[in-house]
Formats: structure tokens, C-alpha cells, sequence
């Protein structure tokens, strides 16, 4: 066989152990199952605890699922008075509403937003804010309820004071850790074998 025998031979089973190797795999990115998310975000009553600054939101299960939502202003869902929870100004019901009276993160008020991501296997238990910009914001509570599987939806947490900028910010009831990548979790050692 000559050399250009050779290289075709050679791209040729490359090409086919690719095909194999290809065909074999599913595409994991595309059949990864999604979820819808309710996330509802109380805005204190206290002076200057409004915000038109992006808030991001980080929150997960205790098995590794972590969701980011970043620029969470714009998964604005609907507004309700906490004190008549029946009421509320919908941003997707009607299209002339006045921005200003959907717009979340207002003094008093109660946002809920709709989010999809992947979905997790045990019960939401760490919620982070970040909130990047010059205003301040002061929320109260947050929580997320899971549309599609019951008994898994958080409890609330609560921050009740101004968020720091530019960090994450909130609470872990699962035992993890916030790292710039993502929520680490604590390992849990295995039991030594006692030698006998």
C-alpha cells in the first residue's frame, strides 16, 4: 500500500469510529428535561428598597442542580399587593399595561417571575440574590415553587436587609458551599471498616 493509500484508509476509519461514536451517544444537552419554576420576591416596605438594577437568582436542590437566572427583571411574571393577594397587575395579560405599575422590586410589593431550567430531584434548599448596580434593594422573602413535581417546591427565605453588590447573597439549608463556580456540596465521609 502507498502512502496515499494509507492516508485514506486512516481517514476512513476515522471517520467511521466517529460516526459510532457519535450515533451511540445521545445528545444529552437536548433531552435534558426542563422545569417551570414559580419564584416569588417580596420587596420590604423600608425606605429606598426598591431597585431598577438587574437582580440575578441562583437556587438548587441538594443534588448538584443549580439554576442561574440571570437579569431575573425580565422573567417578570405578575405583581400582587401583599396585603390583598387576590389582586394583582399581570405583565403578560395585558399588553398596553403601563410598565410602571409591573415593574418589579417596587416598595411593598410581591413579584413572581416564571423560570425554566433543569429540574431537580429533591426539595429546593438554597436560594441566592445578586443584585448588580448603584440603587440599593431591600427584600424580604423569596421563594420557588416547582410547577411540575410536587413536594419539592423551597420554603422561604428570608434576607430582610440590603444586599450587598455584585456577591451572592442568601441561604443554604442543604450543607453546601457558594464558590464562583457554583455550589459546591459537603462531602460526606464513608464509614472506616473496622479490620477484624
Amino acid at each position: 500500500m502507498n502512502m496515499d493509500g494509507k492516508k485514506v484508509w486512516l481517514l476512513a476509519l476515522c471517520v467511521v469510529v466517529f460516526i459510532l461514536l457519535a450515533g451511540g451517544e445521545p445528545d444529552l444537552l437536548n433531552e435534558k428535561e426542563k422545569c417551570t419554576y414559580i419564584v416569588t420576591v417580596e420587596t420590604s416596605c423600608t425606605n429606598a428598597a426598591a431597585t431598577s438594577s438587574p437582580v440575578s437568582l441562583r437556587f438548587g436542590d441538594a443534588n448538584s442542580t443549580d439554576i442561574v437566572v440571570r437579569h431575573l427583571n425580565t422573567k417578570h411574571h405578575k405583581q400582587a399587593d401583599p396585603l390583598h393577594p387576590d389582586r394583582h397587575s399581570s405583565a403578560l395579560d395585558d399588553d398596553d399595561a403601563d410598565p410602571v405599575l409591573v415593574r418589579p422590586f417596587q416598595p411593598c410589593t410581591v413579584d413572581e417571575f416564571q423560570v425554566t431550567g433543569g429540574c431537580v430531584d429533591s426539595p429546593v434548599c438554597y436560594l441566592y440574590l445578586k443584585l448588580v448596580g448603584a440603587d440599593d434593594w431591600r427584600p424580604g422573602f423569596a421563594r420557588v415553587d416547582v410547577i411540575e413535581r410536587a413536594g419539592l417546591s423551597s420554603e422561604q427565605f428570608y434576607f430582610r436587609r440590603f444586599l450587598p453588590r455584585r456577591v451572592w447573597h442568601g441561604s443554604d439549608l442543604c450543607g453546601g458551599e457558594l464558590t464562583p463556580f457554583g455550589v459546591k456540596s459537603r462531602r460526606k465521609a464513608a464509614p472506616k471498616k473496622l479490620s477484624i
